[in-house]
C-alpha cells in the first residue's frame, strides 16, 4: 500500500457490477454526524472516476443525492450507496448516518458490511457514540481502519489525532492502532497554520504531494528520512506483533532488515482479520483537483487490505421452521440466500429494497421466497410469500442504473417487492431459507398522532404500512386502552423524519397530541353497593335489584367475581348477567374512567320479579351496584411502573441517578461493567420517562442507552393524580 501512483481512468455513466465475490468489497463509514463521511464517498468517487470534477454523475445529479428530507435537514438520515470501481475491483460504498435516532441505518449498513471504516474530525475528535459502535465492531470481528478529515481547520493536527484514536480504539493494545503515512506540510500561511498538502508513506519512505491537483510520487530529502523513522519503526514492529510468521519478530529483533513487500503483504492480512487498525488521512479535492488528498491511499487500503465477501462468516441460516441450515459460503453457484437491508419508495417505480446477496446469484425477473423477519410487535407482520423479482439496479445518487445480475457478496437494488420488508431473506421458492435478524434498537420514544381530517383518516392506516415497512426500528401501536395510535421512535429527529415521510411521500397529514399511559383504578377500601334497576311504567317491565360487595386485591389479580347467593333471591340463569354488567362497568372506569383491576365483587342477594326480570336488566342493575359501590368508597389511580436499565459511563452515573429520583423514581442498585460504564437499575413511573430517551442522551452527551420493562400498576400519589385529573378536565 502506498507505493505506486495512479491514474484511474473514467467511470462515470456506467454501472459497476461484479462477476465474482473475490472483486468485491463492502465497506460501510461510521462516525458522528459532521464528520466528513458523505463529503468523503465524493472525493473517493472523484478519484475513482465515478463522477466529474464538479462532483456530479453523467446525468447531473451529485453523488450524495438521496432524499428530499436529508436536504432539508441538511443531515443524512437513512443508509445509502455508492459503488465505485479501482483496479477491477468494485467497491461498495455504505454511507451511513452519524445522528443517534438513525442508529437503525447504521446497523443495516453494517450488516451488509464486510469492513468498516472509522471517519474522525479532527476539529471535533472521537465522540462516545462513535466508540460504542467501534465496541459492536470488535465483538464480531469486523475488519476496521480509521480516516481523519478536516485537516484543513485550524490547528488540525493529524499526528495528535491519531494519538487520539490510539487512545479511544486501542483498549489494551494501543500499538495496533497506527498511522501508515505522515502529513507533508506547505508553506506557513500568516495565520501561522501550515496546511496538510501531501502524505509520507511510512513503508515506502515516499513521499504523495496532492498539492498539484493530482498525486504525485517523489522521493524523500535527506532530512525528511530522520523525521519518519520514529514512527516507521513503531509500524514495523506493531505489523510484527500481528503477523502471522512467529519468526518474523525473532530476525527482526536481531537485526535483520525486513523487506517492504513482506511488511506489506502482513500489514494486509492483519487489517483483513481485524487484529491491526491503521490511520490514514484524507481530504476532498480543491477546485480544479483531480484527486482529494489521501484518498489513493485509501482506494489501495480498502481494495488490498479490507477482505473479500469470501473471508467473512455469513449469519447463520435457517429454514422457515427453524431447522439450521449450512451454507458452503460465498458461493455464487450456491443456494440463494439474500437480505433486505434498506426498503424505500420511490414516486415512480413504488418499493425500492436494497440486497445484499450472501449466497447464490440474484436475478431479475425470477420468483424468490420472501421470509418474514419476526418484527410483528413493531408493527412488520410476518410472511412467508413468493414474490416476482423486478429490475436489478445500482444506485448512484437519485439514479438507478440496471445491472444483469448480483452475485453472492454485491449488493444491489431490486424493485418492486411488494411484501419485502427491510430484515426479511429472499431465496429459492423451491428452497426457502432464513436468515439471522440484525439486532435493532428498541424505539423508546412514544409520538400520539391523530389524522388531521377525514380524508387523511382513510389514508392513515396504509401509510403508516408503508412507514413501518420502510423502518425496522420504528413500532407502531395502536393502543386498546388508551385509544391512541403511537410511533414509538428512537428520538425526536427520527419522529420528525418519519412525519414528513408521512406527509410528502404518502399525502397523509397528521397531528401530534399528548401521549397518554394507561391508567387503571382499583378500590383502596372494601365497600359494598345495591344496584336497582325498575321500570314499570309503559310497555314491558323491567326489573332487577341486587347488592354486591366490593374488596381489594393484590396487584395483577384483575377482576375476580363471586356469587354467595343464597336461597335463589337472584335467579341462576340471571348471575351471568350480574357478571357481565359489573365487568362491563369496570372495564370503562369509575371516578376517572379508567379499567378497574385488582378487585373481587361478590353478590351477595338481590330480588326478581318473575315477569319483568331480564338479561338486560340484571346487567344494569350490576353495574349500577358497582358504581354506588365506588361512591362510597375510596378509589386509587393506578399508574404504570417500569423496570428501567441504564447503562452510562462511570462520570455520569451521579447524574443519572439524581434524574431517576427527580422522575419518582426508586433506584434498585447499580451493577459495575466492563469499559468504564456501570448499569443503574430503577424503577420508575411510565408517565415520568415518556421523553427519557431525548433527556438521557443530553444528559450523557449521547453516550448512555436505557431499555425499559413493565413490572406492574401501583397507586399513583395523590397529588399527583390530582394534577393529572385536572389536566385532562382543561384538555376536554
Amino acid at each position: 500500500m502506498g507505493d505506486k501512483a495512479h491514474t484511474h481512468p473514467g467511470a462515470a455513466g456506467r454501472a459497476v457490477a461484479a462477476d465474482h465475490p473475490a472483486s468485491v468489497r463492502n465497506v460501510v463509514l461510521v462516525g458522528h454526524s459532521g464528520s466528513g463521511k458523505t463529503t468523503l464517498v465524493e472525493a473517493l468517487a472523484l478519484t475513482a472516476g465515478a463522477v466529474n470534477r464538479a462532483g456530479r454523475v453523467e446525468d447531473g445529479g451529485t453523488v450524495s443525492d438521496y432524499d428530499d428530507i436529508e436536504h432539508r435537514q441538511q443531515r443524512s438520515v437513512q443508509l445509502s450507496l455508492v459503488p465505485v470501481e479501482w483496479d477491477g475491483i468494485k467497491i461498495n460504498l455504505l454511507d451511513t448516518p452519524g445522528y443517534a435516532d438513525f442508529v437503525g441505518e447504521l446497523r443495516a449498513g453494517l450488516r451488509a458490511a464486510d469492513a468498516a471504516l472509522f471517519v474522525v474530525s479532527a476539529s471535533d475528535g472521537v465522540d462516545g457514540s462513535t466508540r460504542m459502535v467501534w465496541e459492536e465492531c470488535a465483538a464480531v470481528g469486523m475488519p476496521r481502519a480509521i480516516v481523519v478529515t478536516h485537516l484543513e481547520a485550524a490547528r488540525a493536527d493529524l499526528e495528535e489525532m491519531t494519538r487520539v484514536c490510539a487512545e479511544a480504539f486501542g483498549g489494551d493494545d494501543p500499538d495496533a492502532v497506527l498511522p501508515l503515512y505522515l502529513p507533508l506540510h506547505g508553506p506557513q500561511a500568516p495565520d501561522g497554520h501550515a496546511p496538510v498538502t501531501g502524505l509520507i508513506g511510512l513503508l515506502s519512505q515516499k513521499l504523495f504531494d496532492y498539492s498539484g491537483g493530482a498525486r504525485a510520487e517523489t522521493e524523500p530529502g535527506e532530512h525528511e528520512l530522520p523525521l519518519i523513522e520514529e514512527a516507521r519503526n513503531r509500524l514495523i514492529e506493531g505489523i510484527i506483533a500481528e503477523s502471522e510468521d512467529e519468526t518474523l519478530m525473532d530476525r527482526y529483533v536481531g537485526g535483520e532488515t525486513i523487506d517492504v513487500k513482506t511488511l506489506i503483504e502482513d500489514l494486509e492480512r492483519a487489517v483483513a482479520r481485524g487484529t491491526f487498525f491503521p490511520v490514514l488521512a484524507a481530504a476532498p479535492a480543491g477546485d480544479g483537483s483531480r484527486q482529494g488528498l489521501g484518498t489513493v491511499e485509501l482506494l489501495e487500503l480498502i481494495t488490498r487490505g479490507f477482505p473479500t465477501p469470501l473471508e467473512r462468516q455469513a449469519p447463520s441460516v435457517t429454514t422457515p421452521d427453524g431447522t439450521p441450515r449450512d451454507l458452503t459460503g460465498c458461493d455464487p453457484s450456491g443456494p440463494l440466500v439474500a437480505e433486505v437491508v434498506k426498503t424505500a419508495s420511490d414516486p415512480y417505480v413504488g418499493r425500492v429494497s436494497l440486497v445484499r446477496v450472501f449466497s447464490g446469484t440474484l436475478r431479475p425477473d425470477e420468483t424468490v421466497h420472501v421470509s418474514g423477519h419476526g418484527l410483528a410487535d413493531r408493527g412488520h407482520e410476518d410472511h412467508d410469500v413468493d414474490e416476482r423479482v423486478g429490475a436489478l439496479t445500482t444506485p448512484f445518487g437519485k439514479q438507478q442504473r440496471p445491472v444483469g445480475h448480483a452475485v453472492a457478496g454485491d449488493l444491489a437494488c431490486v424493485a418492486k417487492l411488494n411484501r419485502a420488508e427491510t430484515g426479511d431473506t429472499l431465496s429459492a421458492k423451491d428452497d426457502p431459507l432464513l436468515m439471522e435478524p440484525w439486532q435493532m434498537p428498541d424505539p423508546l420514544l412514544p409520538v400520539a398522532i391523530q389524522a388531521h381530517s377525514k380524508p387523511d383518516e382513510d389514508k392513515l392506516s396504509q401509510g403508516l404500512s408503508r412507514l413501518a415497512a420502510e423502518d425496522p426500528t420504528m413500532r407502531l401501536e395502536q393502543n386498546q386502552d388508551t385509544h391512541q395510535v403511537v410511533l414509538w421512535c428512537l428520538g425526536e429527529a427520527h419522529a420528525d423524519v418519519a412525519l414528513e415521510r408521512l406527509r410528502s411521500r404518502y399525502g397523509v397529514q397528521v397531528d401530534v397530541v399528548a401521549h397518554r399511559v394507561p391508567l387503571r383504578e382499583t378500590f383502596a377500601t372494601k365497600s359494598a353497593g345495591r344496584g336497582r334497576h325498575v321500570k314499570q311504567s309503559g310497555g314491558h317491565g323491567q326489573y332487577a335489584i341486587c347488592e354486591i360487595e366490593v374488596e381489594p386485591l393484590p396487584g395483577g389479580s384483575g377482576v375476580e367475581f363471586v356469587d354467595k347467593v343464597v336461597g335463589g333471591a337472584v335467579p341462576r340463569q340471571f348471575i351471568p348477567s350480574v357478571e357481565k354488567g359489573v365487568r362491563a362497568q369496570a372495564a370503562r372506569g369509575l371516578a376517572s374512567g379508567h379499567p378497574l383491576v385488582d378487585v373481587r365483587i361478590t353478590l351477595l342477594d338481590g330480588k326478581a320479579h318473575s315477569v319483568d326480570s331480564s338479561d338486560a336488566a340484571f346487567q344494569t342493575a350490576g353495574a349500577l351496584a358497582l358504581r354506588e359501590a365506588a361512591a362510597e368508597a375510596r378509589i386509587h389511580l393506578l399508574e404504570p411502573v417500569a423496570e428501567v436499565s441504564v447503562l452510562v459511563g462511570d462520570e455520569y452515573v451521579g447524574a443519572v441517578m439524581s434524574d431517576l429520583s427527580g422522575r419518582r423514581g426508586r433506584v434498585l442498585g447499580t451493577e459495575q461493567t466492563s469499559g468504564g460504564r456501570t448499569v443503574v437499575r430503577a424503577e420508575v413511573p411510565e408517565i415520568e420517562i415518556g421523553r427519557y430517551s431525548v433527556d438521557l442522551r443530553s444528559l450523557s452527551h449521547g453516550t448512555a442507552r436505557f431499555d425499559r420493562v413493565y413490572a406492574r400498576h401501583e397507586p399513583m400519589p395523590p397529588q399527583v393524580a390530582e394534577r393529572l385529573r385536572q389536566l385532562e378536565k382543561e384538555a376536554s
